[in-house]
């Protein structure tokens, strides 16, 4: 019996000789945290990496190889982490940064997983510094943009030269330019109805077709519920439309602020008229407004940034639903605010709600261009505003847009 003991004490000893010889050898930094973040284990090629002695990160917490700013984020995912474990493997697309000794910086790729142990539960972490890596991709990417500059100056002078040869072929020109123009213009065409166009048109063709089969007094019914039906296709396809002819006209400068002097109070009530047909089942849109009425600003620009917003609340709340608008003046500030109770926005969507063409990730099967918000910003900055948004997710929204007159 003691003899097998000792056989398999010297094999168990062997297969931890080589553990530790893969460990400490392996050409990757290896280190070892537990729950709290702290360095049990750590390889030669870390410290090397690092330029710390072992005695020196053993025990203390992983944050003591970041740079300063990341450190109390860190702290937040490594406790994420801990919560709900997964691994991640490398090359995940996230630029990380270490912090070596000595104070110096270097970019890293880390790959994690987590294994429990009697002793409780521990986090592997592989790191690959990644420094050279990063420098040949921004010499290419450099390089990359020499070239384009290059390509840019040679299609200028290309362009120079064609200016040129106008004075002697301006017939040949003009017709180039203007298949150049037509090409560019069914492009544009083609890409905007594959993605905006297909279902409203293929809803207009069957409701159209349904509609020519009911002939029948009793069938009235059906026709108007498939007449609506064209109403309502017809109406999207205009608001893709307008708002393609609108980003058009603001990135050209063509938006010009006409301000009047009206009363803002009748001009919202008045707006908020016109979105009675489009409030869906039991939907109910009340209204306030504080202060002074008389506003100077521009009423068709109002009227644009109120039907937008106005419109996605009743879009993206349920039925039965209540949509608040507030207006209010005070002293030399107009706020126009559209609250609702409908599907929220996540935070992270919230940092990009105005860009062009940007939608967020919970509104996939609404329609829309992604453009209507980013008009709003437009508008409200032409009259001297800015346009805020406070969210929840499944909880709704308010947006606000304030002005300050002059």
């Amino acid at each position: 019996m003691l003899y097998g003991n000792n056989l398999y004490k010297k094999e168990y000893d062997k297969e931890l000789q080589r553990f530790e010889a893969l460990f400490n050898f392996a050409s990757i930094g290896i280190l070892v945290t537990n729950r709290q973040g702290e360095i049990v284990l750590i390889n030669d090629f870390a410290l090397e990496q690092f330029g710390y002695q072992r005695e020196e990160l053993i025990g203390q917490t992983i944050e003591r190889l970041l740079p300063m700013r990341f450190r109390p984020k860190h702290e937040e995912y490594r406790d994420g982490f801990s919560s709900q474990p997964q691994s991640r493997p490398m090359g995940i697309g996230m630029d990380l940064f270490a912090l070596k000794k000595d104070g110096t910086e270097f970019s890293v790729e880390v790959s994690l997983s987590q294994y429990q142990h009697e002793e409780g539960s521990f986090v592997i972490s592989y790191i690959n510094n990644i420094t050279e890596r990063k420098k040949a991709e921004e010499k290419l990417e450099k390089m990359h943009n020499e070239l384009e500059q290059k390509i840019a100056e040679r299609t200028q002078q290309l362009t120079h030269a064609l200016e040129q040869l106008e004075l002697s072929k301006q017939e040949v020109m003009i017709a180039l330019n203007k298949e150049k123009e037509l090409s560019e213009l069914k492009s544009r065409f083609v890409s905007m109805a594959s993605h905006e166009f297909r279902t409203p048109l293929s809803t207009i063709l069957s409701s159209a077709f349904l509609v020519n089969q009911y002939i029948n007094t009793e069938d009235q019914p059906k026709r108007s519920k498939h007449i609506q039906r064209i109403i309502s296709s017809v109406t999207l396809l205009t608001e893709v439309l307008n708002d393609f002819l609108s980003v058009g006209k603001i990135e050209e400068g063509g938006v010009t602020v006409r301000s009047n002097t009206f009363d803002i109070q009748l001009h919202t009530t008045a707006i908020i008229q016109e979105m009675q047909d489009l409030v869906q089942e039991g939907q109910k849109i009340e209204y306030e407004h504080k202060g002074p009425s008389k506003v100077k600003l521009d009423p068709s620009l109002i009227k644009h940034i109120l039907l937008n917003l106005l419109g996605n609340a009743i879009k993206f709340s349920g039925k039965h639903a209540v949509i608040r608008v507030n207006t209010l003046q005070k002293g030399h500030i107009i706020k126009l605010e559209v609250s609702d109770s409908g599907i929220g926005i996540s935070e992270e969507d919230q940092q990009h709600l105005f860009e062009r063409f940007f939608r967020g990730t919970n509104v996939s099967n609404i329609q829309g261009t992604g453009l209507g918000l980013h008009i709003v910003s437009k508008y409200a900055e032409l009259m001297n505003g800015k346009i805020t948004c406070k969210s929840e997710l499944n909880k709704g929204t308010t947006f606000t847009v304030t002005f300050l007159q002059s």
